[in-house]
């Protein structure tokens, strides 16, 4: 387990015109001056737990050892759902447990999950519904303060996680779906080069494009400008995923596609 920095990086749903952020970053910097904050992003859509899964998985791991990560997409706000504080070899995650944090506990190593119990960690409040500024700010400033893990509350196993969409091969077919569509209006599907290999075990033969809807993209570009301008197409990003993507275009609108959609690798 890490020490913890004064690093905090925050990933929300609350957009950039309200009051929430701000108030949050209010609340760390009362208990420790010395936070420093990165916005990942406040543009995660209104309640969007898998979008904001993917966000974390493709950029949490830049970040230095003992960073803090806190996530608030919380569309329960308020009821029973419990809070988690996750510590890993790396880093520390603290988040509503709904599975927004499915990916980190797939991938990171001498993970320990603990529920956020104790109420020194949490602000006295009118009403229930800001714990990204009542319960996740101050117990996130309080870790950079040296506070331990083992203080916030019990270990827990039963936490939530995503279901698994897992790509999966159907005859000779490799069924994935579609998990982000970043700002270019491309669509990254949960298909990688370990799902592509696969594919090719099983069918003996190289894969010839993707379906999506009724639009078929023959062959994977290398690079974005390798596409003919105006037209789908499919190629393996930076991190791993095949992504759908229109030169000089936006894929989401030529082809009407949306987060969960269901590809075919062929």
């Amino acid at each position: 387990m890490p020490s913890a920095i004064s690093l905090v990086t925050l990933l929300t749903d609350f957009g950039e015109t309200d009051y929430f952020v701000p108030s949050m970053k209010g609340v760390m910097l009362g208990i420790n001056s010395q936070i420093r904050t990165v916005d990942l992003t406040h543009a995660i859509p209104a309640h969007g737990i898998e979008q904001a899964a993917f966000f974390l998985k493709s950029c949490y791991e830049f970040y230095p050892d003992g960073t803090v990560h806190v996530i608030v997409v919380d569309p329960d706000v308020g009821s029973d759902r419990r809070a988690l504080l996750v510590s890993t070899s790396r880093y520390f995650f603290l988040a509503p447990d709904n599975g927004v944090l499915s990916y980190i506990l797939q991938e990171e190593a001498s993970v320990e999950v603990r529920a956020i119990e104790n109420k020194q960690y949490r602000l006295d409040s009118a009403g229930a519904t800001f714990d990204g500024r009542d319960l996740f700010a101050p117990s996130a400033a309080w870790l950079t303060k040296g506070q331990s893990p083992g203080s916030y509350g019990r270990l827990i196993y039963d936490y939530v996680t995503l279901p698994d969409h897992s790509p999966k091969m159907n005859e000779q077919i490799l069924e994935g779906r579609i998990l982000y569509i970043d700002h270019f209006g491309n669509a990254i599907t949960n298909i990688t080069t370990s799902e592509i290999e696969t594919f090719r075990a099983v069918t003996k033969q190289e894969c010839t494009g993707l379906n999506v809807g009724d639009v078929t993209m023959k062959g994977l570009k290398s690079y974005y400008g390798e596409g003919a301008t105006g037209l789908p197409e499919v190629l393996l990003n930076s991190n791993g995923h095949l992504e759908i993507f229109v030169k000089q275009g936006r894929a989401v609108d030529r082809c009407g596609l949306q987060v969960g959609q269901k590809v075919e690798l062929i």
